[in-house]
């Protein structure tokens, strides 16, 4: 229908009039709306010759029926029109949506009554249809209408109309329907359409869990709804969802999980396809079955293994099926008298597995008729006859001439499953004959001026009928150019024709049909001079008297230098009356700083931080958050230099001038530090915002979650590298005189080249000028499971305290990030490390590294090595690996220290067992069995050459051992028989 400019009538809508009717919301109901109706609509006119029902067509020629009114020349006007009944349904807030067109009152010419450029909108509730009824007086006024935009004559003429959208809240109703009335006292107006409708949370699904069609309430309160899982779901976090006034879903909260065998596939959860299996309830997609196995139907939880292939216990649904291994190979025997080494090859098959593992069995056979018997308890294997993560193994003690098979086998995590039978690779081998070993104890049992008292013990190993001893001495001055043998079938002998006062060196070897054995080694004796002979009771008593009074000088001149010298662990001795200089700073020497001290921190900024022009900086992505605000990845390009990846710490908006001056004071400590293993600081920016921190960027993010990343996945020597570095950082922060008070893996930086870095500065503090003060801190968090003892219950922080922290970073790069005192609450960390407990070793942790955290946790703060000694002692490990392959057991006491040691009080242990024991070297204990070392006497003998030959190479122990041959010696020169 054609817009015409008439007075009295409206047409109200052309493809050129302005406006367009919008499309409706999916979270919107409609109860009424015009434009649906094609017919005549029915409302109520009053009076009758008042509001007019015309049609129309929109803007794509679709009929419309509309309203007009526009009785401008007449007076007092009151034109009433009134909808049909309209039912409310759920809805306590509706909307009334108003688009229509009106006339400016100054465009009507020869206007005689009174132009109104408004309408009113009325509403009235009742519980029913009331008809054709109309009460005037009981409609409640909702709002008054006005147009934005007016049309004008002009308008007319052009055929351009301007269409007004108005939109009004009417609520909360609360009967069963209402009626909208529309009053005209006096304009030119004409409804184009009128829709009524309520807002609704539609129906969705979200996080695998529906929610229903949900009407908000009238209040501003949102509605909480709560989800159903989908089919094949399962709740993980009870699923729920905020309703808002306005018809949106807010804050989905919880979700579902598809159940075993399901995966999630758009909305809903499916199942598994044939080939695909999901062994735990998650959203994850199903897997494909691994190798070696397969699921023909669907809906799998696992997968099942083919013919002849395993899955253990243990073993993922994840890991394909494996086999038994095939027999070792290439077995090659090496005989040494009795005992013999057995070499082998791996498999030829490890059956798809890496917990290979061999087993050696020893059977004795007869000659002649080659059976053979299980051997005896009496052979001993050197590590072990079972679990063998190594392809070879050595068995001593066989009998001599006997012919003995060896069976070995392979086996791994499956081998128990496969019902096939076991394959072995066998060799036979015959011992040889074997001399007897060395004569390792002899005792003197009198000395005259002319002739001397022997007895011994027979070897440990006579490997056979001992026909009798050869007896060989000389005197000292000779040098072995003039000596004497005798023959002794027993086992002592009395040495006559000495000269007195004279010292005699001799040797005992033993003989059987083999041949003679090895010979013992040297004794020095010495006879009577003429005025002196006394029994060997008298001598003893002598003797024990002079080295008890020997012992109570020595530890009287020990005691004195302890406490004189406080001389104590690691700590360098000083005088008690030596007067403590004051702190000197020396040319060429740097000392740290504590921008703390600066009256204004803004001068301690611009000493140490560069500034940086913002323009050269450009934030990437936000990598975390920090206590001040975000941390981001970008990258810095400054004139004249490469573009260079960094680190940007911003400080958040709103912040007040302490927290600014707290964010900064980071970067001015950080700024006065210059090491490869301390995080650099590029520079500040604190004339624009944000205000930010930047330094140099690290790929791999913080040690912890790295290590956690990465488990199992370094190697020892990795690992050592990564301490080497933080430590030699910690060496340069204690030289400089700072105190970290935060040294945890989760502070340590790592980069592309596994180089690691201290950072995070914002708990350090500096020690006061006298190295020996603590900083005391004025409370504050503490990391109670990282803290010294001193510092939690003193709040006292020194470079030592760092060295306890130190330790427990040792402890988590070697168990790859695991928490310590794991569950543990603080409390019970204080109290058990208060009584003397220690974290145990991780799992294949070295013996030397675990003895590096131990001294560490010293509870003596004096005690506690310093940085240098642990960079000196990392780097020794590093040159000599082979230090490292002694694994850590849990030792009987944490007290004891690996760097300095002296040697162990032998006298006080009745076996060399417990005496390697005691110096934390039970590990070498089978080696040095197996090597006839099997008392502290024999031990004594025993040079660093003869360590190495029966297979103690690792440093570590060496140092213990031999520091302690000293002590053994000692003791034996102090007891019966002089050595």
């Amino acid at each position: 229908m054609d817009c015409k400019p008439s007075v009295l009538l409206l047409f109200l809508f052309s493809p050129v009039c302005q406006g367009h009717l919008t499309s409706h919301h999916s979270n919107e109901v409609n109860l009424l709306d015009s434009k649906a109706s094609q017919g005549e609509l029915g409302w109520i006119s009053y009076p009758s010759h008042g509001w007019e029902e015309i049609s129309g067509v929109d803007e794509h020629y679709t009929p419309i029926r509309t309203f007009q009114v526009c009785n401008v020349m007449e007076y007092s006007q009151n034109n009433w029109l009134r909808t049909n009944w309209i039912p409310r349904n759920s809805a306590q807030k509706i909307y009334v949506e108003l688009k229509f067109t009106l006339r400016d009152c100054n465009s009507i010419p020869l206007v005689l009554g009174t132009c109104k450029e408004t309408f009113n909108l009325y509403y009235m509730e009742t519980e029913e249809d009331q008809g054709d009824q109309f009460w005037e007086h009981q409609f409640s006024k909702i709002d008054t209408i006005a147009a934005d935009e007016s049309f004008t004559q002009t308008d007319l003429g052009d055929r351009i109309l301007k269409l007004n959208t108005e939109v009004r809240e009417v609520g909360p109703v609360a009967q069963k329907g209402f009626y909208l009335a529309f009053q005209d006292v006096g304009a030119c107006v004409a409804l184009v359409t009128v829709r009524v409708y309520f807002k609704k949370c539609p129906f969705t699904v979200r996080n695998l869990a529906t929610f229903p069609d949900t009407v908000p309430t009238d209040s501003q309160a949102l509605v909480e709804v709560r989800g159903s899982c989908v089919n094949n779901s399962r709740e993980a976090e009870p699923p729920r969802m905020y309703c808002s006034t306005e018809g949106e879903w807010l804050v989905p909260i919880g979700k579902c999980l598809c159940d075993v065998a399901h995966e999630p596939r758009g909305v809903t959860c499916q199942v598994c396809r044939p080939g695909f299996y999901k062994s735990s309830p998650g959203n994850l997609r199903c897997s494909k079955c691994p190798p070696h196995s397969h699921a023909h139907q669907e809906g799998s939880a696992h997968c099942s293994c083919e013919k002849n292939y395993f899955r253990s216990e243990a073993d993922p649904s994840s890991m394909a099926c494996t086999r038994p291994p095939s027999s070792p190979r290439n077995v090659i025997s090496v005989i040494n008298e009795t005992s013999v080494i057995l070499d082998w090859s791996w498999p030829a098959d490890s059956g798809g597995r890496k917990d290979v593992t061999f087993n050696v069995v020893c059977k004795r056979c007869s000659a002649g008729q080659r059976k053979c018997e299980a051997c005896r308890g009496a052979v001993r294997f050197l590590p072990r006859p079972a679990g063998l993560s190594n392809t070879t193994v050595t068995v001593a003690d066989l009998l001599a001439h006997t012919n003995y098979t060896f069976e070995i086998e392979a086996l791994n995590g499956v081998s128990a499953l496969s019902s096939e039978p076991r394959q072995f690779a066998t060799v036979t081998i015959t011992t040889n004959q074997a001399a007897p070993s060395p004569v390792a104890v002899i005792r003197k049992d009198r000395t005259s001026r002319n002739s001397i008292s022997l007895s011994w013990l027979e070897p440990e190993r006579p490997n056979g009928i001992i026909l009798d001893y050869e007896v060989k001495f000389y005197e000292k001055q000779e040098q072995e150019t003039s000596y004497t043998i005798l023959r002794a079938k027993g086992t002592n002998v009395t040495l006559n024709g000495l000269k007195p006062d004279t010292i005699y060196l001799l040797q005992i070897r033993a003989r059987t049909a083999a041949g003679y054995g090895g010979s013992s080694r040297k004794f020095e004796f010495e006879t009577s001079p003429d005025s002196f002979s006394i029994s060997s009771e008298n001598s003893q008593v002598v003797l024990v008297a002079i080295s008890s009074a020997v012992a109570i000088i020595l530890l009287s001149v020990v005691v004195y230098l302890l406490l004189g010298s406080r001389f104590c662990g690691y700590s360098k001795s000083k005088h008690p009356d030596e007067k403590r200089l004051p702190f000197v700073r020396l040319p060429g020497i740097r000392t740290y700083v504590d921008p703390h001290t600066y009256e204004d921190p803004t001068q301690a900024i611009h000493e140490f931080a560069r500034e940086l022009d913002a323009s050269c900086i450009a934030i990437d992505k936000v990598v975390g958050a920090g206590e001040f605000g975000e941390v981001c990845s970008g990258r810095l390009k400054q004139p004249s230099k490469k573009e260079t990846c960094v680190a940007i710490k911003t400080l958040k908006s709103g912040y007040t001038e302490t927290q600014r001056r707290d964010f900064l004071s980071e970067a001015s400590i950080m700024g006065q530090f210059d090491h490869p293993n301390i995080i650099r600081l590029e520079g500040v920016v604190t004339r624009n915002k944000p205000v930010m921190i930047v330094t140099e960027y690290m790929e791999n993010g913080s040690l912890d979650c790295f290590l956690r990343r990465h488990d199992a996945q370094f190697t020892v020597i990795q690992l050592v590298g990564m301490l080497r570095g933080i430590a030699s950082g910690m060496k340069y922060l204690s030289d400089m005189g700072y105190v970290h008070r935060d040294l945890a893996a989760r502070n340590i930086l790592v980069n592309s080249n596994l180089v690691c870095k201290v950072s995070d500065f914002g708990l350090s503090r500096v020690l006061e000028d006298d190295p020996e003060a603590a900083y005391t801190t004025r409370g504050g968090k503490i990391p109670i499971r990282w803290t010294a003892p001193e510092a939690i219950a003193y709040r006292k922080f020194t470079s030592a305290s760092d060295a306890w922290s130190y330790g427990i970073v040792v402890w988590e790069v070697m168990s790859y990030g695991e928490r310590p005192y794991w569950e543990m609450s603080n409390q019970d960390v204080i109290k058990a490390v208060d009584e003397g407990y220690r974290l145990p070793p991780p799992m294949d942790c070295p013996a030397a590294l675990y003895q590096l955290m131990l001294d560490c946790w010293q509870k003596d703060r004096n005690n506690r090595p310093k940085f240098d000694q642990i960079v000196s002692l990392l780097d020794k490990l590093i040159r000599n690996p082979s230090s490292l392959k002694i694994i850590a057991n849990a030792p009987s006491s944490p007290e004891n220290m690996l760097l300095d040691r002296t040697g162990a009080d032998i006298a006080t242990f009745c076996s060399m067992g417990d005496w390697l024991e005691s110096m934390h070297t039970l590990s070498c204990k089978d080696i040095f069995n197996g090597a006839s070392y099997s008392s502290c006497n024999t031990l004594a003998k025993t040079s660093t050459e003869d360590f190495k030959q029966v297979g103690v190479t690792i440093l570590g122990p060496q140092k213990k051992i031999v520091s302690s041959i000293t002590a053994l010696e000692t003791h034996a020169k102090n007891g019966p028989v002089p050595v």
